[in-house]
């Protein structure tokens, strides 16, 4: 031992310390550790930049048109794009160091390689419109969504039409999508623009025949295609017929002095192939007069998805006091509630529903001439007035009711002696009702959702106890099926549909009021529960608007609600609020339904 030398009884000692080293690494930390140079990337793409600027090691020189040379290095460019690594892999140009870019503007070349060296680019107002073609070009999608993402920041009424023909002329088809949804949405400021005035005809019919217009009228649009030809009235005055035929003249009848301007106007009165649609609208107004409720197949009679209008709340109440039904005017975002048309009739435990958010139908119930008897409210009208109409072949209340295809179906419901099974259908078209199969089960106190085009009965009362079942019934089929059952059984209770999801709400068990609230999703084939409301409701009136659901009054044993309960789907919670009082101020109102309509033309802030 004293012979060994220095050297040995280092590397001993060193191996010595190693060992004991990976001993205690062993003990406290893992075999490996993974680690990653986040500026990595960033760097290398910084020399890459700064060896092509250099022109070091670049073996390919790509030039423009004008001449100017753009130098690169293969490699980087393949990785980057499809378009070189097809160039530079497949085509004579894989031997090449210099290679011609026809047709590609010099300044845009240089930007779109110095993106691909640095992953960033600038969009300009001045740049754009060269930028984004030739982005498609070198297939780089991240510099065409950059040039969309600008051009849908600059959409504005004076330049959106022009945005939406550079995004035609490239297939870009988010801007298009874009670029329509804001003409639509600012529609009464695009047509006075001087785009507007120097589109084609095509074009013009291409615009007024979309149904989501934001119109407060039919009569803009008119008006806005008789300023179309009358900007070139030589040239353009032989396709008013064609453009007449996507005016919507019918819906303009339910004002006789507007209608009476539209008759008086020149241009349609010396164009005998206009007279037709005069005589349609005319004839509309009459037939409107004596029938009240008409719904076509007929393009011109069918109401814009997108009115412009805002959305409300009609609120129906029952009260003991009076006796007697009354509804009411509600807007959640001002709340605001105000008078509605009465109801002649007590119309108490009646259905309720509502067809393109304009006609309002109050079905059966316990009232004082029959519990077959149907009433119409027409929103739209200037002068809103519940209307009699054709009376349901069967004595309902407690009923469903539900709307497929814009026709009326009256489910189930209390015959005035048991619960039914039967359910009958209203025709708009032909103006009649027809029985439709029955359901599997009698049921009053049930709720009806529509989804997918299927309606769902849900729980209710059979005569001796609350349900649980649930079916769905298949219009195309004439058939009902039944199909996942409630968590819990509920009569009197409240459904709603939000985003393809059946919302069952409160009701009572049979013996205890519910606040408790399930959701049923038919891809899923189960019922599960949400969170619970704040208060136990049966016959609430259930409303969805602007992605939030709003459960309004209803009763608990017999105390009446004056309450709303407002749920989010996102955060999956129950706000509650108080209902501002009606006009009658009884304290034993009870709200026991609602729809939501298009805010009617008469109701000023």
């Amino acid at each position: 031992m004293l012979g060994m030398s220095v050297n040995k009884m280092d590397d001993l000692q060193t191996a010595s310390c190693e060992s004991d080293l990976k001993q205690v690494l062993k003990s406290i930390a893992p075999a490996q550790t993974n680690f990653k140079n986040s500026y990595y990337s960033g760097r290398l793409l910084e020399n890459l930049q700064s060896f092509r600027k250099n022109e070091v090691l670049c073996d390919i020189k790509l030039k423009t048109d004008d001449g100017t040379i753009v130098f690169g290095h293969k490699n980087v460019l393949v990785a980057a794009s499809p378009y070189f690594q097809a160039m530079f892999s497949v085509f004579s140009e894989s031997d090449k160091d210099l290679v011609k870019i026809k047709e590609l503007d010099s300044n845009v070349l240089q930007l779109l390689i110095d993106y691909i060296y640095t992953g960033e680019i600038m969009v300009t107002i001045e740049n754009v419109q060269v930028l984004l073609p030739a982005a498609n070009v070198l297939q780089l999608d991240y510099v065409t969504s950059a040039c969309v993402e600008f051009l849908r920041t600059q959409l504005d009424p004076s330049n959106c039409i022009g945005i939406k023909a550079f995004a035609d002329l490239h297939n870009c088809t988010e801007l298009i999508s874009s670029s329509e949804a804001f003409i639509n949405k600012k529609f009464l400021e695009v047509i006075k623009s001087e785009e507007f005035l120097y589109l084609s005809c095509e074009k013009v019919i291409q615009l007024i025949s979309c149904d989501d217009l934001a119109v407060p009228s039919e009569e803009k649009v008119f008006e806005c295609v008789i300023n179309w030809v009358k900007y070139d009235l030589n040239e353009r005055k032989d396709f008013l017929p064609e453009l007449m035929e996507h005016v919507r003249l019918p819906l303009i009848a339910s004002s006789p002095d507007i209608l009476k301007n539209i008759v008086e106007e020149p241009l349609l009165r010396n164009n005998p192939k206009c007279n037709k649609f005069i005589l349609e609208a005319l004839h509309f107004h009459l037939l409107k007069s004596v029938q009240h409720f008409i719904i076509s197949h007929s393009i011109r009679y069918k109401p814009r998805q997108f009115s412009g209008l805002k959305k409300v709340i009609l609120i129906f109440t029952w009260s003991e006091t009076l006796p007697k039904c009354y509804t009411d005017w509600y807007d959640p975002a001002t709340n605001i509630r105000r008078s509605a048309p009465e109801i002649d009739d007590c119309r108490r435990k009646a259905g309720v529903g509502v067809i393109r958010g304009q006609f309002v139908f109050v079905l059966g119930g316990l009232n004082n001439t029959s519990s077959r008897s149907v009433s119409l409210l027409d929103v739209s009208s200037p002068f809103p007035c519940w209307i009699p109409m054709v009376n349901m072949l069967v004595s309902r209340a407690y009923l469903g009711v539900g709307i497929l295809d814009n026709c009326i179906y009256a489910v189930g419901g209390f015959d005035g002696f048991v619960p039914v099974k039967s359910a009958e259908v209203f025709d708009p078209s032909i103006q009649k009702w027809r029985m439709v199969t029955s359901m599997t089960i009698n049921r009053s106190l049930l709720g009806i959702g529509v989804l997918n085009n299927h309606l769902y009965a849900i729980g209710g009362f059979d005569g001796y106890d609350s349900l649980k079942s649930v079916e769905r019934y298949d219009p195309s089929l004439d058939t009902w099926t039944l199909v996942a059952e409630l968590s819990v059984c509920r009569n009197s209770v409240s459904i709603a549909v939000m985003d393809g999801v059946l919302y069952a709400i409160g009701g009572i068990d049979g013996s205890e009021n519910l606040k408790s609230v399930e959701v049923y999703r038919p891809s899923d084939g189960v019922w599960s529960f949400i969170a619970d409301m704040h208060l136990c409701r049966k016959n609430s009136g259930v409303v969805t608007l602007d992605g939030l659901l709003y459960v309004m009054g209803g009763e608990s044993e017999k105390s009446f609600f004056n309450t709303m309960e407002v749920y989010n789907p996102k955060t999956n919670t129950w706000s509650i609020e108080t209902l501002p009082r009606n006009h009658h101020n009884f304290t034993d109102d009870q709200i026991f339904c609602g729809v939501v309509v298009n805010r009617p033309p008469h109701l000023t802030n």
